[in-house]
């Protein structure tokens, strides 16, 4: 009788729910019999099974612990431990709705957005990467994009009054500039101008003395613009709208608007890795999760993961993801693109 072999995991990474394409050999199902696959301590929901697959889904309490071993089992046989890098939760009872921001000792920085026109008792909150967890700023309605500035100061936007904040590192908050619109994701380029993203369809860039241009206008989003500036100095944006077949847009530097990638669904999240990988929060072909655009014409589900809003990577080749309420620590060993 064969040994039961994991040979493969499809995606590289999962956080809780995501679906994985587990490749194996040594066992032939006959009849109604099914496998069992465990994350470490844990029983995962197999959705299909075949004689070399099988399609499972990543259970919620694997994110308590991260990386697992992955076994498939049946009929008192099991397959040797595969390591398989499953996200570890940070932080809980969060409301995210674009990518969290890192500062430079690696603290990670995640708001309460809240419905619109609530005030939630925290607006943004702390996480170091130990995963302490303290509230940072309590004053900002509807917190919505975060970024650093080049001189390591965090920018907050509030899609609510439309207005841009500058946070020192104590959490006080000082007014940048107001009038942005449903103001949404937000970046810097290499010059130090500020890119907000108005959800109701325009890119404004406001320089370091806070002149105010529109820069490029856009369809408008459903729910935010995320940004992102890749090494050509161009800026990537995303805003889900009500159709399936959503664009990344690249827009150069003179605000030239083209697509990057049509044929996503409700894409979110953007971030850049050291070698100019894109990676974007969206749904391909009926997979979810984190996708790189190594190739732009071909997608590859990189993270599974339901309900994901963003992501950014740390300076210790960890990727941060955040969903709709928490946010997990995903080892990928890949370096992000530093600050313009």
């Amino acid at each position: 009788m064969k040994d039961i072999t994991i040979k493969n995991v499809m995606p590289k990474a999962a956080l809780p729910g995501g679906e994985v394409i587990i490749e194996y050999s040594g066992l032939e199902l006959a009849g109604t019999s099914q496998p069992e696959v465990r994350f470490g301590d844990f029983n995962a929901q197999v959705t299909m099974a075949s004689n070399d697959h099988i399609i499972a889904k990543v259970p919620e309490s694997s994110a308590e612990t991260g990386t697992s071993d992955l076994i498939v089992s049946t009929n008192g046989r099991t397959s040797r431990p595969f390591p398989y890098e499953v996200g570890k939760k940070l932080a809980s009872n969060l409301h995210p709705v674009a990518n969290p921001a890192i500062d430079t000792e690696g603290n990670i920085y995640a708001s309460y957005s809240g419905r619109r026109g609530q005030k939630t008792p925290v607006s943004i909150y702390k996480v170091t990467s130990k995963g302490a967890v303290t509230p940072f700023v309590t004053d900002i309605m509807n917190a919505t994009g975060l970024t650093f500035s080049l001189t390591g100061e965090l920018f907050v936007s509030s899609r609510f009054e439309g207005n841009i904040y500058k946070v020192d590192s104590a959490g006080h908050t000082e007014l940048f500039t107001e009038g942005m619109g449903i103001a949404t994701g937000m970046a810097f380029d290499r010059d130090g101008n500020l890119y907000v993203g108005d959800r109701s369809g325009s890119i404004f860039k406001i320089s370091a003395s806070k002149e105010i241009f529109v820069f490029a206008t856009l369809e408008p989003s459903m729910a935010a613009y995320h940004l992102a500036f890749g090494f050509d100095d161009y800026l990537y944006v995303t805003g889900p709208t009500t159709s399936s077949f959503d664009s990344i847009y690249r827009i150069s530097p003179s605000g030239q608007v083209d697509r990057f990638f049509t044929g996503l669904g409700r894409p979110q999240g953007l971030a850049f890795d050291i070698e100019g990988s894109l990676y974007a929060v969206a749904s391909y072909r009926g997979r979810r999760g984190i996708f790189r655009l190594r190739d732009p014409k071909n997608p590859e589900l990189f993270v599974a993961g339901l309900s994901l809003v963003g992501l950014a990577f740390d300076m210790h080749e960890n990727l941060m993801v955040v969903d709709s309420g928490s946010l997990y620590r995903v080892r990928l060993g890949i370096m992000g693109k530093p600050l313009p």
